[in-house]
């Protein structure tokens, strides 16, 4: 049988610039753009970011998740950097004046990337 362990996630944009400037500046990952498709380089593996246009629909889910051991400070700190968060009121996931989820489980913030697909920093362990 082949093996198919090695496989990678990927999700896509209608702005392969804004992704690259957004990944690399604002949230300053490792970027690299090959072919007009972008490799984010986390740890331990890639995720591939491609072109789709005028055809990209915005995920409705969480497409990365990002693990952290200071939720609200890293929110701060991502603000600075022009990073908007959500903010969700009235709902079963309500953040509060810290755009953090605090009603159970893990704590967690949630954001979007210049495409509109959905982000978040979560608490870790």
């Amino acid at each position: 049988m082949a093996d198919l362990s090695t496989a990678f996630s990927g999700f896509s944009t209608d702005d392969v610039a804004a992704a690259k400037a957004f990944y690399a500046d604002a949230l300053g990952l490792d970027v690299t753009e090959e072919n007009g498709m972008l490799s984010l380089h986390l740890d331990g593996h890639d995720v591939l970011v491609y072109p789709k246009g005028p055809a990209h629909t915005p995920a409705t889910y969480t497409v990365l998740n990002f693990p952290v051991e200071d939720v609200p400070g890293t929110v701060a700190e991502l603000r600075e950097r022009g990073v908007p968060f959500e903010r969700y009121e009235g709902t079963p996931v309500q953040t509060d004046d810290d755009y953090v989820f605090r009603g159970g489980g893990p704590l967690i913030a949630w954001f979007t990337d210049p495409a509109g697909n959905i982000l978040s920093i979560i608490a870790a362990g």
